[in-house]
């Protein structure tokens, strides 16, 4: 193994040999698990969920093998410049997004449809974290030192909220909040933040949209629309509690085949593999969830400059809230969001997104012993 003192100096080959192949190991497997489900859930067809879904993954596949090789420099180097863009996409989404099951959140490319607000989530991390890298803890004390950070937060997130996708903006400002906690941030900030946004919560009802007002009231009482706005979350949850200990076998749960479970290839894939793998199936994508979470919290322990740190604990965090909040959702404890299961839902902008924010995680930790000054150069 060489030495890692001179980490600028790898090789392809030594960072071949460096390269976290259990997480990588992990994500691929996961990622199977996806398309398995989808193929169940097309009727054991490969059309129209789990062919595409394959190939799109293969070639993420790919493509965070590379990222992954890159060196983290490039990443310090590039953060600005990739937030820059990312905000600039998501105003073209508002004056000429395309517009899908009632939302403007989509860039047609002809040959892909692409979401910029996924991958602001790993702009948003980056830009963060290359921000608190310049900072000491003498600074990160001065309120003013604040100023820019929080608008990196809060600009992109009042976009998003534009389209309207209310379930991204909650999870771009709780992955920020958690760079902010890892760079330094006192805790007695938080809940002024936190005080201040429970005041305006009676002035934030009036402006919601009709639909998400619904979600909400149809959290606290599912069953006073069941064939409405209660319809998802009620047959959610009788597809969960029809699996079972062990599930009634691939392909046979009757919910999802019978075109009883809505969305089954999207937001409520996880309720298919309850139904078809039971409570034991559930729990053990769960756990794999949970490695692969825990994979990223080592890295981030591990990386010995504040970026490395900082980029690896947000990214891991953001993989934490998309396994949480799908699966709160989908068992009722939350309202219901529209975010993906990472890696099994069906789609080609989130799966990539979170393959990218895999490949820099992978880059991370083959770099994690390479000291960078607050310039960017390798101390």
């Amino acid at each position: 193994m060489p030495r890692l003192s001179s980490a600028y100096h790898l090789g392809l080959g030594d960072k071949l040999r460096l390269m976290n192949w259990g997480l990588v190991a992990l994500i691929v497997t996961i990622g199977l698990i996806g398309i398995a489900l989808l193929y169940s859930a097309g009727g054991k067809h490969w059309q129209p969920w789990a062919g595409a879904q394959l190939a799109r993954f293969v070639i993420g596949i790919v493509l965070m093998l590379v990222i992954a090789v890159v060196d983290i420099r490039v990443w310090w180097r590039i953060a600005y410049p990739f937030y820059g863009i990312m905000l600039f996409l998501l105003v073209v989404v508002e004056v000429m997004g395309h517009i899908g099951m009632g939302a403007q959140r989509w860039i047609n490319l002809g040959f892909f449809v692409l979401q910029p607000s996924e991958l602001m989530k790993i702009a948003l991390v980056l830009s963060l974290a290359k921000y608190f890298h310049g900072l000491s803890l003498e600074d990160i004390g001065q309120p003013i030192k604040l100023v820019a950070p929080v608008s990196m937060v809060l600009v992109p997130v009042g976009l998003v909220l534009l389209q309207p996708n209310l379930g991204t903006a909650t999870l771009l400002m709780l992955a920020s909040a958690a760079v902010f906690f890892a760079g330094g941030v006192r805790w007695w900030k938080f809940l002024i933040v936190i005080g201040l946004a429970a005041a305006i919560l009676p002035v934030a009802w009036h402006h919601l949209h009709d639909y998400q007002k619904a979600r909400l009231l149809t959290f606290l009482n599912p069953a006073a629309d069941p064939l409405g706005h209660g319809y998802n979350i009620l047959q959610s949850k009788i597809a969960l509690g029809s699996g079972g200990l062990f599930g009634k076998g691939f392909g046979q749960g009757t919910q999802s085949q019978l075109q009883f479970l809505p969305e089954k290839h999207t937001d409520f894939i996880f309720v298919v593999l309850a139904e078809e793998f039971g409570l034991f199936g559930a729990i053990f994508l769960l756990l794999l969830y949970f490695l692969l979470i825990a994979y990223g919290f080592m890295i981030a322990l591990t990386s010995r400059s504040q970026f490395g740190r900082l980029a690896a604990f947000g990214l891991t965090v953001t993989f934490f809230l998309y396994v949480f909040v799908n699966v709160a959702m989908v068992t009722g404890t939350i309202p219901v969001v529209g975010i993906p299961l990472p890696l099994v839902s069906y789609g080609g902008t989130a799966m990539m997104t979170l393959l990218v924010g895999c490949g820099v995680l992978l880059s991370l930790s083959i770099h994690r012993d390479m000291r960078i000054s607050r310039t960017g150069s390798v101390d």
